[in-house]
Order: structure tokens, then sequence, then C-alpha cells
């Protein structure tokens, strides 16, 4: 397969890209109109708000589509154009977030102190978790890959230059990605729902466990959080939800690097000798024969030129704007300004990324760029944070998890390869960084 959309003939491209297009509205409306349900789990409760619907209604049209021959069919070139499409859809969602956390300033000053140490939490907690249950169930050194950290694009990076990807450690942290890549938002949308209804943790401690590094699983996790409260409740859960996820995406790397990093590989020494078990599963010949690679994993989405961007942005915005129609009554007109302004952010922090060289990722200028624009010291602040209100958070995420459901099917070949261990150990290393923060955040008083 090319890596680029360029390779493919213009025809042919237009046809999937409209098929693509198609079936995220039509995914779309469909999860709008089932809306939440919830149901009860002893003392807590699950609630499936739309963009779980999104995703797994995505998911489910690829995995069908494999016995499905017919040209209307979600091929995997398709599955790789909804994941090019992915990138830009996410700052288009990172920019309402800037929106929220701008006005919101104030705010996040004085609960400094939470903010600044819930990120040991994040990384600490995935190891306390995951790395003991690992051992426990004979896994070897494919702990460390798969509990230093929640396993995203720079693990994997981290990982494959300090030990190699063909290493116990690559084949670990591959397999918490890719449990993370499949599963991860459902899971954690589930999970933090489940933790909020308990009524344990103060919301604010629970909105910044969600801040994991993943746009869409703290997308999952804090909209399943805002649900189960007030309206006033559920702007400060995403606004602090944002922040941390800011704060885990720019300085998290190095965090992982220096410090969760080294603590697995101690902690892995000290424990492995006395609770370590040594199964059928530990023989590092069958964990090497039978465990995916990253050559059977492609990591990153094909290349979306400038235009293919700006419709990317165009189509998402447009389907935010239908979903909060119909869950929110918003009418398009009210909707407009609002999402024009996200658009906006947007270009603008990509062209601001781009033209630094991209060394600082999209994401944060696009961060910025919004925050700046509900902050005390734009003088539009206030006409800005009005318009912005008009969009619903919620209503920006389900279109962007319907392009993360419509891309998941391409990984599951390689998911089904990875043993029941690997899999469980990488949940409860996804838990383990949600609660992490989430206690930490409350020992400070948040």
């Amino acid at each position: 397969m090319e890596s680029t959309l360029s390779a493919e003939s213009a025809q042919s491209s237009g046809l999937r890209t409209a098929k693509l297009f198609f079936y995220a509205a039509i995914i779309l409306l469909i999860a709008e109109f089932i809306g939440a349900f919830t149901f009860r789990i002893g003392p807590g409760k699950v609630v499936l708000l739309p963009m779980i619907w999104a995703l797994l209604l995505g998911a489910a049209l690829g995995l069908v589509s494999e016995r499905w021959k017919s040209p209307a069919r979600l091929d995997v070139r398709s599955q790789f154009y909804a994941a090019a499409i992915l990138q830009p859809a996410l700052l288009l969602f990172v920019a309402k977030l800037g929106l929220m956390v701008g006005s919101a300033l104030p705010k996040l000053a004085a609960a400094g102190w939470a903010l600044a140490f819930q990120e040991l939490g994040h990384f600490v907690g995935t190891i306390l978790l995951g790395l003991p249950l690992a051992l426990l169930l004979g896994i070897k050194r494919e702990a460390i890959g798969a509990t230093f950290s929640v396993g995203r694009e720079p693990s994997l990076a981290i990982i494959g230059e300090k030990y190699g990807m063909d290493s116990a450690e690559g084949r670990g942290v591959l397999a918490e990605y890719l449990t993370g890549t499949v599963f991860g938002a459902v899971f954690i949308a589930i999970f933090a729902g489940f933790v909020a209804s308990l009524h344990i943790f103060h919301p604010l401690a629970l909105a910044m466990g969600s801040g994991v590094g993943s746009g869409s699983m703290m997308a999952a996790a804090s909209g399943a959080i805002a649900a189960q409260q007030d309206p006033e409740t559920a702007k400060s859960v995403l606004t602090f939800a944002a922040a941390s996820n800011l704060i885990t995406t720019t300085i998290g790397t190095y965090f992982t690097l220096f410090i969760s990093l080294p603590m697995a590989v101690w902690g892995y020494r000290l424990l492995e000798p006395l609770i370590g078990r040594t199964t059928k599963a530990s023989s590092a010949r069958d964990a090497a024969s039978t465990a995916p690679k990253l050559g059977d994993v492609k990591t990153e989405a094909p290349h979306l030129g400038y235009g293919g961007k700006l419709l990317a942005w165009g189509v998402t915005a447009a389907m935010a704007i239908v979903a909060d129609w119909i869950t929110h009554g918003t009418t398009p007109l009210q909707a407009l300004p609002g999402m024009a302004l996200m658009v906006l952010a947007t270009i603008v922090g990509d062209a601001v990324a781009q033209a630094t060289g991209r060394k600082i990722p999209a994401v944060c200028w696009v961060s910025i760029v919004a925050m700046f624009l509900t902050s005390p010291w734009c003088p539009w602040a206030a006409q800005i944070a009005t318009a912005s209100a008009q969009n619903d958070f919620l209503g920006v995420t389900t279109p962007m998890l319907t392009f993360a459901g419509l891309s998941i099917a391409k990984d599951i070949p390689a998911f089904r390869r990875l043993g029941w261990r690997i899999v469980l150990v990488s949940f409860v290393a996804n838990a383990g960084t949600f609660l992490g923060a989430a206690l930490v955040a409350q020992l400070f008083h948040i």
C-alpha cells in the first residue's frame, strides 16, 4: 500500500473520499439518534454516549467489510484514509478545548499544584497497577514496555530507540499500543463513567485523570464524567481535562523517558524475583513467534495535503453542527459562528506549526491560539466565548470518534495475535494512569 494518498488516481481517491464521508455521516446520525444509554453495575453505573456508539458502529462496519465483496465496502485503504482524517479532526477538537480553557485560566491557576503533580500519577499509576499484575500472570520483560506508559506513538519511539521493537520490551509497548488503539476509548469511557458514578473522587480530580495524553481517550473519559454532572461542573470537567491532556502531551514524553521508564525497569528488577511466575506464556521463543511486530502495524496515517486537511476540517465541522442540532436543538445558524472560530484557530495553529518546522506539535499551537482567543488578554474574549458556547464539546467529539472507529478494523488482525494476559495488563495500565492522576489531584484538594 502506498504511504501517501497522492499515489492514488484522482477518480479512485474521490470515490473513496465520498464513500468514507457518506459512511461517517450515516454513523453519526445513527449514534446521535440512539442517544445516551445508562445501565447500572453494582453500586455504579455505565453511560454509553453517542460518541461510543459512533466508535463501535465504525469499527463494526470495518469488520463486516472484511467479508463484503461489494465495491461499497470499507476497504483497508479507506480505513487508513479515516485514520488520516482523524488527525485534522483531532486538531478541531483541540481548538474547542482551547476555547474552553482560555476563559478558565484563572481557575486553572488556582489549582496549580494539583495540575502540576497529577502528571506524576498518570505515569506512576500504570506501573503500580499494571506491573505487579503482569508479573503475577507470568509475563516477563514485556511487562516493562506494557506498563511504563499508556503506549502511544512517543512511547513506541522511546522503546524502539532504547531496546528495539523486536525486543521483549518492544513487544510489550506494541501490545499496549494496539490495545489502546482498538479498545482504549471504549474502555476508558466505560471505566471513567463507572468510577464517577461511585462519587469517591471529586469530578475535577477525575477530569485531570482523563488527560492521559491521547485525544480520543481523553475525550471519551471526560465526556463520560461530564455527562453525570450539572452544566457548570461539566464545563469545568472538560476544561480541567483539556489542561491536563495538554500538559501530558507536551511534557509527558520527557517524563516518560526520564522517570517512568527507569521506574518500570527498577520495579521489574525488584518484583520479578519476588512475585514473578514462569508459565507457558513466559517463553520468549513463543512470544517472539506469535506476537505482532512493528511491521505488522502501521502507526502513521497516510499524508494529507493541505487541501485534504481543509476538507477534513470542513466535513468534521459540518458533522459537529449536525450533532448539536440533533442533540441540543442548536440550529446551524446559531452554531456556525463558534464553529468558524474553531476552524480559524485550527488553521492558524497548524500554519504556525508548519512555519516553525513542526518542532513543536500542531496540537500545542492550536491550543495556544484557541486559549488566547478567550483569555483575559484578548479584547474580544467575551464575544468569542459566547459564540463558542453554542457548540457542545461532545458535538465535536462524536465526529472525531466516528473516524477513529472507521479506522480500527485495520489493526484487528495484529490485535488478535496478542495473548490475553498482555491485553489484560494493558487495560489495567490504562485504568492505572486514570486512577493515579485522579488520586494525586484529590490529595491536593482540587
